[in-house]
């Protein structure tokens, strides 16, 4: 299915305690060699937003942050120096950050968050990106109320590839971004810990093909697959996804995948092989979810593209 222009816009707050309304935004500039990822989730009924900042460098370390800054209502996407601007629904947004990011040498060091922010130096950092829609906007909103809301991960739920451009400050230094990316918006009831897991697997190849594959497995023991493949100028839908995946021994972490996405067209067989690696984690009721951020060189015959495989589980 295809979104529309007006799911980009901010979303009436429906009043469920852990209502989240989140926008993320990834790139990769394949020239430069340096990726990233952005996120806001307002959660008003709580009292705070979740702001997220990862920057990937080219050599392999590491500029993070994660704070939960309070907030009052629930207007726009701005919190703790960052901001999400809708210029133009589904055609141009803007992300700006500007504040403080650790510098990890070590990304493995976020593992134990605690000591990761209080034993690594601190960096200036100054982001400004303008990103503009490739794809048309997959996704849209499911209607109708969840029996529990702490099962639910979003009611409506867009994505879209895009090219983002603009500059990246750190401690003085700036670097221009021309790159790819995909950037995603959900609204609804979200608990981090609703899935048993997932596997969500971002590509561009170039600024008229990429993909988007999901595998949500419930608790319930149900699997959800999805997606789309973007190729000239429109979205296929993926009906089927097959996913072996092959783990770093020392770690656990993923560090190659063999996918195929079955579309109407026919399957697309890509590889992937994880470049580098960010843990998260969310703690919530005594529950820990770890979250998975692997920067990934995904191939496909002769082509290659960057995005991200992020695989989210639950841990015991």
């Amino acid at each position: 299915m295809e979104a529309e222009a007006h799911h980009d816009f901010i979303h009436r707050n429906s009043g469920e305690p852990n209502f989240n309304e989140s926008m993320y935004f990834n790139f990769y500039d394949r020239n430069r060699g340096w990726g990233g990822f952005a996120r806001i989730g307002n959660r008003p009924n709580e009292g705070y937003a979740e702001v997220t900042l990862t920057l990937y460098r080219p050599e392999g370390t590491v500029l993070f942050q994660y704070e939960r800054p309070p907030i009052k209502e629930h207007r726009e996407l701005h919190a703790g120096g960052m901001r999400f601007e809708i210029l133009e629904p589904a055609r141009h947004l803007r992300v700006t950050y500007r504040g403080k990011a650790l510098f990890l040498q070590q990304p493995l060091d976020l593992e134990d968050p605690q000591r990761a922010f209080t034993s690594n130096p601190w960096r200036e950092v100054e982001l400004h990106l303008d990103y503009y829609g490739l794809s048309p906007m997959y996704g849209g909103e499911t209607p109708g109320e969840a029996a529990s809301t702490e099962l639910v991960f979003a009611r409506g739920h867009t994505e879209q590839h895009v090219r983002a451009v603009g500059t990246l400050s750190v401690d003085g230094e700036t670097i221009p971004i021309d790159g790819l990316g995909l950037r995603d918006h959900s609204w609804g009831p979200r608990s981090w810990q609703s899935p048993a897991y997932y596997r969500w697997l971002t590509a561009e190849f170039d600024e008229s093909f990429g993909f988007m594959g999901s595998w949500i497995h419930l608790q319930s023991g149900t699997d959800l697959k999805s997606g789309f493949v973007f190729r000239d100028g429109s979205n296929e839908l993926v009906h089927q996804v097959e996913l072996v995946t092959e783990r770093d021994e020392h770690t656990g972490y993923h560090r190659a995948l063999r996918v195929v996405l079955h579309t109407a067209s026919g399957p697309l067989h890509v590889t992937g092989e994880v470049i580098s690696m960010v843990p998260l984690r969310n703690r919530r009721d005594g529950k820990v979810t770890r979250i998975a951020e692997g920067l990934t060189r995904w191939r496909m015959g002769s082509q290659t593209g960057y995005g991200w495989s992020e695989y989210l589980d639950q841990l015991t």
